[in-house]
């Protein structure tokens, strides 16, 4: 909808995890960085913990791109599977044929395939998002699998990524054996004021525009007030702003703008100017395509008409069509 008027060749504040959009704060390439180390030098256990919506999925699809196809990858998202279903998504991830329906057949798969990549010098990870999800008996399960070894080195990597309530979990009594493996551990933090303007600039230049200054010093304060440093928020409310911008065909975004757009996204309701610009807007839409469908109607029955008649009727339907649609 905006991105003609904005010059944008795409939307830059998406809410979907995509590497391109990533902005490398220090605290993002530092725990890259880690994860990059970690599992190339096969350290078993990392643990990469941040808040809701600081970019944990995103830096994930990053490093799997990093891994550039080196390191067969199991991505698993969706934490609350008991351990037999976690176990059976990560086989069929990793391309494990099924091999039957019991937890040694499906384990025996793993441990012949983590086999098979280790004979041909290459690396296997499993990733498990959103992992504070975990219960004990399903995490003790998983340190089970880092069993899975040569005397020299570990066939699988393991990563546990999570909210900061996954370190609570594993100070857990019974999860102290998985707390000792544990070779690295990563923290993602929230942006700063500098890094919140950087970032919503980064994504605007990626997503092709050429007015990096759209958001001005002012909106962006708010922005970074409202959105404690949080990306996914600041996405959030960047991408309202410029709707609302839109809406009013302001070049410019400014602190008024993003007042309005989080008031929005806190009570559900839109300023009163605004539902009245908007309504106005939908009427002469209205109006517009009514005229539209009218033009071509009339059009249509004159030009079957102008096909027995003179120059003079074809002249005439130009008219009309002139007249109707401008």
């Amino acid at each position: 909808m905006y991105l003609t008027f904005y010059g944008l060749a795409e939307k830059p504040f998406n809410a979907t995890p995509d590497p391109k959009f990533l902005y490398m704060s220090p605290g993002h390439r530092e725990a890259l960085s880690q994860l990059l180390y970690g599992t190339q030098e096969r350290k078993g256990f990392i643990v990469l913990t941040g808040k809701v919506g600081t970019g944990k999925t995103t830096l994930l699809h990053t490093l799997v791109q990093r891994l550039n196809g080196q390191s067969a990858v199991a991505f698993v998202v969706n934490s609350t599977l008991p351990f037999d279903g976690l176990l059976e998504y990560a086989l069929e991830d990793l391309g494990v044929p099924k091999v039957g329906e019991s937890r040694a057949q499906r384990l025996i798969a793993l441990n012949n395939f983590l086999i098979e990549r280790e004979r041909a010098g290459q690396n296997t990870v499993l990733i498990v998002d959103e992992a504070q999800n975990l219960d004990a008996t399903t995490l003790e399960q998983i340190r089970l699998l880092s069993n899975f070894e040569t005397p020299t080195s570990k066939l699988l990597q393991i990563l546990l990524v999570g909210q900061p309530e996954l370190k609570t979990r594993l100070d857990l009594p019974e999860l102290r054996q998985l707390k000792q493996r544990v070779g690295l551990r990563c923290q993602i933090p929230a942006l700063t004021p500098e890094q919140t303007r950087a970032y919503i600039r980064t994504r605007l230049r990626i997503a092709g525009g050429r007015d990096l200054g759209l958001f001005a010093d002012s909106a962006i304060d708010r922005i970074t007030i409202y959105s404690e440093g949080i990306p996914r928020l600041i996405n959030t409310v960047s991408d309202h702003c410029l709707l609302f911008g839109y809406a009013d065909q302001k070049r410019r975004i400014d602190r008024t703008i993003v007042n309005q757009a989080i008031e929005y996204l806190e009570e559900g309701t839109l300023p009163r100017g605004h539902a009245r610009g908007l309504g106005r807007q939908r009427l002469r839409l209205l109006v517009r395509l009514s005229l539209g469908t009218l033009a071509v109607t009339l059009t249509g029955l004159i030009a079957a008409v102008a096909l027995k008649a003179n120059a003079a009727t074809l002249r005439l339907v130009e008219s009309v069509r002139h007249f109707l649609l401008p």
